[in-house]
Formats: structure tokens, sequence, C-alpha cells
């Protein structure tokens, strides 16, 4: 009985850690996207300021290209409205995670609380 209890216990620990690791991805994801957004916030506020005659360059490796006001606007739009679309995916992620993590640990406290209560009934009975 025993035995079967730690390999549960082994077995649930061994689910959570793997849990607490995705979570952290999924953290340093979602840190690397709002980075990322507010780049691109930045950006959007500098073109927005510009007059409509400025020239604008793109960068392209190595290269500067010349790019029309209005499409690069629609670019940095474009690549704010994919980003808040991965923030949320990553949101709804990370929730996920939260609740499994939360499940693995109640699971934890209950099989740790079965062995504590095996191993009394076993010292009484020794």
């Amino acid at each position: 009985m025993s035995e079967d209890l730690q390999r549960k216990i082994q077995s649930e620990l061994d689910s959570f850690k793997n849990t607490q690791k995705e979570l952290q991805k999924a953290i340093s994801s979602r840190q690397q996207l709002d980075g990322q957004l507010n780049e691109n916030m930045i950006v959007k506020d500098e073109l927005d300021i510009l007059p409509k005659d400025a020239k604008v360059y793109k960068s392209v490796g190595p290269v500067l290209i010349k790019t029309e006001l209005i499409e690069a606007k629609q670019n940095v739009s474009k690549r704010m409205e994919y980003i808040n679309k991965e923030l949320k995916r990553c949101d709804d992620l990370i929730t996920s995670m939260e609740k499994k993590q939360d499940t693995h640990r109640e699971s934890l406290q209950k099989l740790q609380h079965q062995f504590q209560q095996a191993q009394v009934k076993a010292a009484l009975h020794a």
C-alpha cells in the first residue's frame, strides 16, 4: 500500500513540475510579446507625429528601404494586432496552466495526507 502511494505521489509530483516548467515558458513568452507590443506602440506614436511627406525607411537585413508613411503605419498596426492576438492566446494558456497546477497541488496534498495516515496506521500496528 505504502509503495503504491509513494509511486502515485512521485507521479503527481513529476506532473506538477512539468506543469510548472510549461507555465514558466508561457510567462516568458508573454513577457517577450509584451516587450514587442511596447516597441511597436512607440514606433506607432513616432509615425503618428511625422508630417505626411516625411521619408520613412524600413530595415531589411543590412539595407534601409524607403517606405510610404501610410504603408509603414499599416504594417505597424497589423503587427500590433497580431501581437495582441498572441497575448490573448498566451494569457489563456497561462490561466489554463495555473488551473492545472492548482489541480496537481490539491492532488499532491491529498496523497500526502493519505501517506501520513498510512504511516500512522503502520506505526500503530507495528
